[in-house]
This record gives structure tokens, sequence and C-alpha cells, in this order.
């Protein structure tokens, strides 16, 4: 009979130990599965935001791209629209390209002051602002009643500030965009100067 019970006690135990430790595997196995659950969904959530880094800076590049080659296009034609006053041959057609130039540019003045960083907006706002002034007097200047200081020498200057202006603004977007110092600056010699006479169109006087 002792034996007997041995036995049964035995294989009770046996029978549990292979219960429990069935048990244990499959909390194991779990906890293992939820772990590389939760990894897999850290991995995911850092390449979703790496992505979305990504293409915010693209979007960031694009409209700093869009808002340099308005600028450039509005100061040329504001500019050359300051030698036809000088020559006294403004014409309806010169000054809608100066309107043309100067909607775009607001227009995409606009939609960069949606994406630009902090630093960069403050910028864009202190340009804006410059810009509206100089057209200001430039158009005042053609209208016949300038500043006191509006004269064709004193507008020269103007645009001499506005593209030192350009340039720290420039240098503000590299540093946004992950560039880096402005090491590579382009040459003064266009900020310095008017631009050259179109084709066809009569000499200018020289700058002084």
């Amino acid at each position: 009979m002792g034996s007997a019970l041995i036995g049964l006690a035995a294989a009770v135990v046996g029978v549990t130990g292979t219960l429990i430790a069935s048990v244990l595997s499959q909390r194991l196995l779990a906890r293992v599965q939820a772990e590389q659950f939760d990894r897999q969904q850290l991995s995911a959530e850092a390449q979703w935001r790496r992505e979305q880094e990504v293409a915010e800076l693209s979007r960031r590049r694009d409209g700093y791209m869009q808002v340099n080659a308005s600028f450039r296009r509005y100061r040329t034609h504001l500019m050359d629209f300051l030698w036809t006053i000088q020559k006294g041959a403004v014409t309806p057609e010169a000054r809608e390209r100066v309107e043309e130039a100067r909607r775009d540019h607001h227009a995409t003045f606009a939609q960069a002051q949606l994406i630009a960083s902090t630093a960069v907006l403050a910028e864009l706002d202190g340009m804006t602002a410059a810009l509206s002034e100089v057209y200001r007097r430039v158009m005042s200047l053609e209208e016949g009643t300038p500043d006191p200081d509006g004269s064709f020498e004193g507008l020269k200057s103007d645009f001499d500030r506005l593209w030192e202006r350009w340039e720290g603004m420039r240098a503000t977007m590299r540093t946004d965009l992950g560039a880096g110092s402005d090491h590579d600056r382009e040459r003064r010699t266009d900020s310095r100067q008017l631009p050259p006479p179109r084709p066809g169109s009569p000499e200018r006087p020289r700058a002084t």
C-alpha cells in the first residue's frame, strides 16, 4: 500500500511539474512576444519621425528657395524701374512688371511664413517691411513727391542695404536647414551695382 501511494504521489508531482512548466513556458513566450512587439512599435515610430523630419526639411528648403528667387526678381524689376524713372521713360508696361513681381513676392512670402522656423520668420518679416519701404520710396519718386532723402542716388543706397539684409536672411535659412555658416557668400559685385542695361535699351548712366 505504501509503495502504491508513493507511486501515485510521484505521478501527481510529475503531472503537476509538467503543467507548471507548460504555463511558465507560455508566459515566457508571451513576454518575449510582447517585448518584440514593443521594439517593433518603437522602431516604426522612430522611422515615422525620421520621415516626417525629412519631409519637413524638404518643405522648408523648397519654400526658402522660392523666397530667394522671388526676392531677386522683385529687387531686379524694382531697380529697373528706378532706372526707368531716372531716364524719364516710365510706361504702363514697366510699372506692371514691377507690380507683377511684387505680387509674386508677397504670395511666396505668405507661403514661406507658414513653414519657416522662428528665426527665419523674423528675417522674413524684416525683409518684407524693408522691401515695402523701398517700393514706397521708388513710387513716391516716380509720382513726383519723393522723400527728402529719396533722390535717385539715395535710393541706390537703399538697394545696397536690401542686399545686405538678404545675405543675413540667407545665412539664417542655411543654418535652419543644417547647412552651417555661410562661408560661400556670393561676390558683393552684384550688391554694389545696378544690373546692366537690357539688350536694345539705352545705355544707363554710370553708377557713382
